[in-house]
């Protein structure tokens, strides 16, 4: 279930950078972004990265590197806003600014090839810092390219795609719609088959704002706990990471020890993040009162009411939290935590609670979703970033590299034995880590049977 990062070491040799500027004139504007674009939660640069190899005949002699390039400039065309720099406004107001300075591009070669990176590509990844190489200067929100692409050829013939995203301006669903326009292009379109769409407006709170539901992923937590002011989720330091692979066993495991009425009725989403933070809180051994908080991310685009148009490729989600005490998580079965989530899931379906939400974020420009130890984020990133095919094929495995310490962000993967299902990077102190992957072990490996409701006595929450 869980991945060793001793991987093999090779060197890569970089090119460039250079700027892609967009292959015609664009307009000349400024276009703002919307409140949930500009919430302090998505100030920061969030990498992905895709891995190719040389199966495709018809493709045999051409240079990936160029293929892409020469798509990307057509794309930039269309999607011009990212050839732009993000700029602040009066009152903390984030726009960008369209001046089609272009985004920066990376050509590299690698000394190793696809099969020597092992059977199984997942995170973390080896020498991540060459495969998507941080450029002096360029990490900056304000001011700088919003985009950074590496290209990286392999000795087998087969390439890696990494990508860097100024989150201000899109989602991973809108940076998957940004990616898929690059190989249509590249295979003879004159345009993307679905038009993007900028409406930033869609989520840009009403006149005047008015905030009517409660948003606790926003809240900050206190704690009692000794030792828990010492660590810092969104640094690496004193943290150690893991990443986890959950198939088809150990999401039927983990449904075992669920009531049998809710264990073909929820979604493998809340079942594993549900025993996540379940688990996570028995590794951390805290003050039985503490509060603890599971906060996730929830796509807005399935909301009617809003009428989010297809081709929107903005920043659409609201982060929803279910709360517990310690003691209640802890000593409920994960059924617990599960009916929590589901509870709050339906709380949260309503045109009204999206609206306060983005009220909220134009009310606090920088307004930030919790990310102290007491809070696991989660993040459903499978948006199809295996599915990116530049004539290749599709991609052995596209999704996050594992180096956002502060949030848990689900991809697409497959395992040595060629089983897709989910990986999960973890950072968490090394003791942590250790208790952690033993309640994990139970949940994978200790089935329960069916006399579930007579085997556990659910402990009541008053919260």
């Amino acid at each position: 279930m869980s991945k060793s990062s001793s991987s093999p070491a090779f060197s890569v040799k970089h090119r460039g950078p250079e700027l892609v500027t967009p292959a015609k004139p664009t307009p000349r504007e400024s276009i703002y972004v919307s409140d949930i674009d500009g919430q302090q939660s998505l100030l920061f640069q969030i990498p992905f990265i895709m891995f190719y190899p040389a199966r495709n005949p018809p493709m045999k002699g051409k240079d990936p590197v160029m293929v892409i390039k020469d798509a990307l400039s057509k794309a930039l065309v269309y999607y011009y806003p990212f050839a732009g720099r993000i700029r602040e406004g009066p009152n903390q107001k984030l726009f960008v600014d369209c001046t089609g300075e272009g985004i920066l591009f990376i050509e590299a070669d690698a000394d190793i090839t696809l099969d020597q990176l092992g059977h199984a590509i997942l995170p973390p990844f080896p020498c991540i810092e060459e495969l998507l190489f941080d450029v002096s200067g360029s990490s900056n929100i304000v001011g700088c390219p919003l985009l950074l692409i590496q290209v990286t050829r392999l000795m087998c013939g087969g390439f890696i795609f990494a990508v860097r995203l100024n989150h201000v301006m899109a989602d991973s669903l809108g940076l998957v719609q940004f990616l898929k326009a690059i190989p249509e292009i590249a295979k003879g379109a004159d345009k993307p088959s679905l038009p993007p769409v900028w409406n930033r407006e869609i989520f840009t709170g009403r006149n005047p704002p008015n905030v009517t539901c409660l948003h606790p992923a926003y809240d900050k937590v206190t704690h009692t706990t000794a030792g828990l002011e010492e660590i810092n989720m969104e640094s690496a330091e004193n943290l150690v990471q893991r990443c986890f692979f959950f198939g088809p066993k150990e999401i039927r495991s983990i449904r075992s020890h669920l009531p049998p009425h809710l264990r073909s009725s929820t979604s493998t989403f809340d079942v594993l993040t549900s025993c996540l933070w379940r688990s996570r809180t028995v590794a951390l051994e805290l003050n039985p009162h503490e509060t603890v908080r599971l906060s996730w991310a929830s796509n807005a685009r399935i909301n009617r009411a809003l009428q989010v148009p297809a081709g929107y490729y903005g920043n659409a989600f609201t982060f929803i939290a279910a709360v517990s005490s310690a003691k209640h998580l802890c000593k409920n079965p994960l059924g617990y935590a599960l009916e929590l989530v589901k509870k709050k899931k339906t709380q949260i379906i309503s045109e009204e609670y999206l609206r306060s939400f983005i009220d909220l974020m134009s009310i606090k420009k920088r307004s930030k979703c919790d990310t102290s130890i007491l809070s696991l984020v989660v993040v459903d990133a499978r948006a199809g970033f295996e599915e990116v095919d530049f004539g290749w094929g599709e991609a052995v495995y596209g999704g996050v590299t594992g180096n956002i310490t502060f949030a848990s962000i689900f991809s697409r993967a497959r395992n040595s034995e060629g089983e897709k299902g989910i990986v999960v990077p973890i950072w968490l102190p090394p003791l942590v880590m250790e208790r952690f992957w033993q309640e994990l072990q139970k949940m994978t490996h200790e089935a329960v049977d069916d006399s579930y409701s007579q085997k556990y006595k659910r402990v009541p929450s008053k919260m």
